[in-house]
C-alpha cells in the first residue's frame, strides 16, 4: 500500500499504521496513503484501526509545507480536513489507538474516529495552534465543538492547552486510557466487538447522527480556502 501508511487486513479488521518520520508527520503524501488505505479498508468492508509508532500518534502538519507558502499550507489543511470529514463519514467504524502524544493534526485524528484508546504516559495530547501563532481554522473550531466537553473547548482551541491522557479523556480526545502493555490487545479487542455490528444500521445511524456536523464542516471546508491561517 505504502510505506508511510502501511496496511494489513484480517478477520475483519484493517490495520492502518502511520509511519512518516520523527514526529509522524502528516503530509501531503501522508494524507493520499490514508485515503488510499481508507479505499481499501471500505472494499474490504472492514474495521478500520489506526495506529502511530511507540511514544507518538502524530505530532501535526508538516511544518516544511505549512510555513513554505500560504497556498501551501492551505491546500495542506484542505486536504487534511477533507480526510477528517471523511473518517467521520466512513460507512465501517474507525478505532484509534493513541500510542502517546497527539498534537494538532494528531489530535484531530483523534476527534475524527468512532473509538479512541490511548496509552498511558508523559505523552501530550491538544490543539497547539494558538501557542504556535496559528489562527484556528474553521474546521478545526467546528470539529473540537462537537467532539470536546464544553470546557476543554475552550482550553484547548483558544488557550492551546495540552492534556495528559487520563485528562484527554475526560476532554473529549480520548476515550479510554490503558497501561502501555495492554494498548495493542485491548484496541484489538474494541476492534473485534465492532465487527458484530450490523453495518447498515452503523453505517446510517452514523450519518444521520452527524448531518449537521457533516454539513457544517462542508461549509467551513469552504471558508477556510478563502482565508489566510
Amino acid at each position: 500500500m505504502s510505506e508511510l501508511v502501511s496496511y494489513s487486513f484480517s478477520d475483519g479488521i484493517a490495520r492502518l499504521s502511520l509511519d512518516n518520520g520523527k514526529v509522524n508527520a502528516i503530509s501531503t503524501d501522508v494524507i493520499a496513503a490514508f485515503n488510499a488505505a481508507l479505499d481499501q479498508a471500505e472494499k474490504d468492508r472492514a474495521v478500520v484501526v489506526i495506529s502511530g509508532k511507540p511514544g507518538i500518534l502524530s505530532g501535526g502538519y508538516d511544518l516544511k509545507i505549512m510555513t513554505s507558502g500560504a497556498d501551501a499550507a492551505k491546500a495542506l489543511v484542505a486536504s487534511g480536513s477533507t480526510l477528517a470529514r471523511r473518517m467521520l463519514s466512513h460507512p465501517y467504524p474507525v478505532v484509534v489507538a493513541c500510542t502517546g502524544h497527539a498534537i494538532a493534526k494528531g489530535a484531530f485524528i483523534l476527534l475524527s474516529a468512532d473509538y479512541r484508546i490511548g496509552t498511558e504516559g508523559p505523552f501530550k495530547i491538544g490543539l497547539n495552534e494558538v501557542a504556535i501563532g496559528i489562527t484556528m481554522h474553521h474546521v478545526g473550531i467546528e470539529l473540537s465543538r462537537a467532539r470536546l466537553s464544553a470546557a476543554a473547548f475552550n482550553r484547548s482551541v483558544i488557550n492551546a492547552e495540552m492534556f495528559d491522557p487520563a485528562d484527554a479523556v475526560t476532554a473529549g480526545f480520548l476515550d479510554k486510557v490503558v497501561p502501555a502493555e495492554q494498548l495493542e490487545a485491548q484496541t484489538m479487542d474494541m476492534a473485534r466487538q465492532l465487527t458484530k455490528l450490523n453495518m447498515t444500521a452503523f453505517r446510517n445511524t452514523k450519518l444521520k447522527a452527524r448531518k449537521a456536523l457533516l454539513e457544517l464542516l462542508d461549509q467551513s471546508i469552504e471558508l477556510d480556502k478563502e482565508h489566510a491561517l
